[in-house]
């Protein structure tokens, strides 16, 4: 979405999502509790973004992420935040610059950047010095040490919709998934919700990113279910890449989600019409943010700023929240690791959310079906944590 998206070889071409341009390879380690602050005086945040390039995609972005960082602290009027914004072109050496320059002049906190290698540098870049990294990578590799990430984990949805399937009965799953790091990640996320659930994870099928690929392992899946008798099938597919083609031709091998409920694992919602509205994908499952909550966001933003945000612009109201909030304690710690992962978590902007000491995060989601091809909740999403969907 942000770089070049490699074609898929059918119609329904760019298979790569926002989520999964983030990722990277590398493990940051290490990292202290975080710095000492002083709240009687403004704290200095440092925000990383990807302008710079002259990428316009991602000069765009950039500007979203900051404008909705800014909202987040005008709508926390009582905290005194320095909000200083540095360019990182979406690179990992001038993210690592970016962030010892922000250190150089105070910063007791980063937020951002928003690719996992320029993440990865930035939070080794400022380990040392004890600072903490609110990256917006969704990558689980990097989470850790300084490093927490909030973008959305294959993690978290799995295990909503895992877990709401099983408490209906369905107790055996497999997965379909890209043949690549991503696809590897989404499979163990399948994994763990179902063993933390109850259900039994029985085999995943895998496609490359060609049109014969994709054909292929609609009879592999088949075969799968037909061997295991699998009464769940979690697809990693999105809609501008290979949910078209699996929604058509598993019902057309008899694979149906009234006889195998299809869930997803990326935003189904926000398919075409056409895509929604096929017979293949009635009745299937797959996660939403807090709808409510994600509204009056996306209204807030529209009226500061005269636009609508960036998909991804929620991450850095996020942040910027989860900061202030700590922040209005008064605390000299508010900014520790401890403090960030408190467990009570922070009002997002689509809704609660928390970072996990091991450095991910952990956000209410709902879950929704097509009916007609219409978006219907069945579970909303949790209000507070500790209750059903957690």
């Amino acid at each position: 979405m942000f770089h070049k998206i490699r074609k898929f070889g059918l119609k329904t071409a760019g298979l790569v999502t926002a989520a999964a341009v983030l990722w990277g390879c590398t493990e940051v380690g290490g990292g202290s509790q975080g710095p000492r602050v002083n709240t009687s005086k403004p704290v200095v945040v440092g925000v990383l973004v990807p302008s710079g390039s002259g990428n316009q995609q991602q000069e765009a972005l950039a500007g979203s992420l900051v404008a909705a960082a800014k909202l987040a602290v005008a709508e926390m009027g009582d905290v005194q935040i320095d909000l200083r914004v540095y360019p990182t072109a979406g690179n990992a050496n001038q993210a690592a610059a970016a962030a010892q320059r922000a250190a150089s002049e105070g910063a007791k906190i980063l937020v951002g950047p928003l690719f996992a290698q320029a993440a990865n540098a930035a939070g080794t870049a400022v380990a040392s010095q004890g600072i903490n990294v609110l990256s917006f990578s969704n990558n689980p590799d990097i989470a850790g040490g300084n490093v927490f990430i909030l973008g959305d984990t294959f993690a978290n949805t799995a295990d909503r919709v895992v877990g709401y399937a099983a408490r209906k009965g369905q107790r055996s799953v497999a997965a379909l998934v890209r043949a690549d790091a991503a696809g590897d990640v989404a499979a163990a996320a399948v994994q763990s919700a179902a063993r933390n659930n109850g259900a039994e994870f029985v085999g995943v099928a895998k496609y490359e990113l060609t049109s014969d690929s994709a054909i292929a392992a609609v009879s592999a899946t088949k075969s799968l279910i037909e061997r295991t008798g699998a009464t769940a099938l979690v697809l990693d597919a999105d809609a501008a890449g290979a949910l078209p083609v699996f929604a058509q031709m598993l019902p057309e091998k008899g694979v149906t989600s009234a006889s195998t409920q299809f869930i997803g694992l990326t935003r189904w919602d926000q398919t075409a019409p056409a895509v929604r509205s096929s017979a293949g994908l009635q009745g299937s499952l797959f996660a939403l943010n807090d709808t409510s909550a994600t509204s009056s966001f996306n209204q807030r933003y529209a009226a500061a700023n005269g636009t609508n945000p960036h998909l991804l612009a929620g991450k850095a109201y996020d942040a910027m929240r989860a900061v202030g909030t700590l922040l209005q304690s008064g605390s000299s710690d508010a900014l520790t690791r401890k403090k960030l992962t408190r467990n009570a978590g922070f009002q997002g902007a689509n809704g609660i959310f928390r970072l996990r000491p091991e450095g991910t995060n952990q956000r209410a989601l709902a879950v929704a079906t097509f009916q007609e091809g219409n978006v219907v909740v069945l579970d909303p999403a949790p209000r507070s944590f500790g209750g059903a969907g957690f």
